[in-house]
């Protein structure tokens, strides 16, 4: 039986933030998402997209010919199909990453998958969606990223990192929201709090049009 999921978008670019920032990737955009982020990006992917089958994917995924892959949104992990698809690429042998809001368990994510898990500010006013029992289905090799719109989002992010003891148990960055803080304050605050915490840039943004899709 073909195991099929709503998809928005695939193409490839380059990673525009977390760890692998810089590096060639291909995006597999699903369409979907529970929340609504006051200053979410992707408002396009909440809803419309094609049906695609798992198979169709790792094919239009191969031609692409790029060996990382990250799964994003909207959110992934709505589609419960989308642990399928993990598992597809994986035994394709792609390197595998997931850009997820952190609002819906991890704990079926294949554990070679290289999560990237927001953890969501009072500001995007959906921080009542976080589900803090995911910091127990998170590897030291992954990533929390919070972003940050205001002064308010950092003090509560500090905070946050310092109760749960985050930079200790994994990667953390804070990334400024596009529009809204301009990095040179983010980076002042970092400094100014003397916090071990790194800076997250969407440099697809600074390399095309913030609004550009596709890259």
């Amino acid at each position: 039986m073909s195991l099929d999921l709503q998809v928005t978008e695939i193409y490839k670019s380059i990673q525009g933030e977390s760890l692998w920032n810089g590096w060639p990737c291909t995006f597999i955009r699903l369409t979907g998402c529970p929340l609504r982020c006051k200053w979410c990006d992707t408002v396009y992917g909440f809803k419309g997209g094609s049906t695609y089958s798992i198979e169709d994917i790792i094919e239009h995924t191969k031609s692409l010919n790029v060996k990382c892959v990250e799964l994003t949104g909207g959110e992934p992990l709505a589609q419960k199909n989308s642990i399928h698809l993990m598992k597809a690429l994986l035994d394709n042998q792609f390197q595998v990453l997931l850009e997820t809001s952190g609002s819906i368990s991890l704990e079926h994510v294949p554990k070679e998958v290289h999560i990237i898990m927001d953890l969501k500010c009072p500001d995007s006013k959906m921080m009542e969606h976080n589900l803090y029992t995911n910091f127990e289905h998170l590897k030291k090799s992954d990533e929390i990223k919070c972003v940050i719109a205001s002064f308010k989002d950092f003090e509560w992010a500090c905070e946050q990192i310092q109760e749960f003891q985050l930079n200790q148990r994994f990667k953390v960055s804070m990334s400024p929201a596009w529009g809204l803080i301009e990095p040179k304050t983010l980076v002042e605050w970092i400094l100014e709090k003397n916090c071990n915490i790194r800076l997250n840039l969407q440099i697809h943004k600074y390399i095309w049009s913030p609004k550009t899709k596709g890259v």
